[in-house]
């Protein structure tokens, strides 16, 4: 039975993502939604060829996301998102997903919440907060996690340290 995995990273796919992520979580597929990235076929290229051809590497907007999300998929997927807002959208089409990974968030205007005592920047906005406490209270198991190696803290430990 193929897993899902979020993963949550302003870089959307990097170096980390295949070297680390994919191989420690038997990834096969990735969808990676951003619809900017998406209907602009310059960024979904630069996006795409760094990925080895062994993964199945989807850039897609919030709508074909959801399509792709209803499939089967032949091995365990991973979803990254650039903030935690695109997650309310998809949120019942990523019902059931292993794990939300809050990987690197850069600084925002409205921004106002760091995460200290881990490697990698992680900043979130009050709605942020909110929408990773919406999914939290609905069951979604959520931690920041940088690498698959590095330390991990659970969302509520970093709750409570509002």
């Amino acid at each position: 039975m193929s897993e899902t995995y979020v993963r949550v990273d302003d870089r959307l796919i990097h170096g980390q993502t295949i070297v680390a992520w994919c191989p420690t979580l038997g990834i096969k597929q990735i969808i990676a939604i951003d619809d900017v990235s998406a209907s602009n076929p310059m960024l979904r290229s630069i996006l795409a060829m760094s990925v080895p051809k062994i993964y199945d590497t989807h850039i897609v907007t919030v709508e074909e996301a959801r399509e792709l999300l209803q499939t089967p998929c032949q091995g365990n997927r991973l979803v990254i998102v650039k903030f935690p807002e695109k997650l309310m959208e998809i949120q019942q089409e990523i019902a059931g997903c292993e794990q939300i990974y809050l990987g690197n968030i850069a600084k925002r205007a409205d921004t106002n919440h760091q995460m200290t005592g881990a490697t990698g920047i992680f900043y979130l906005s009050d709605q942020d907060v909110a929408n990773l406490n919406t999914l939290a209270a609905s069951g979604f198991k959520i931690a920041f996690q940088q690498l698959p190696t590095s330390t991990r803290t659970e969302w509520d430990s970093f709750v409570k340290s509002l």
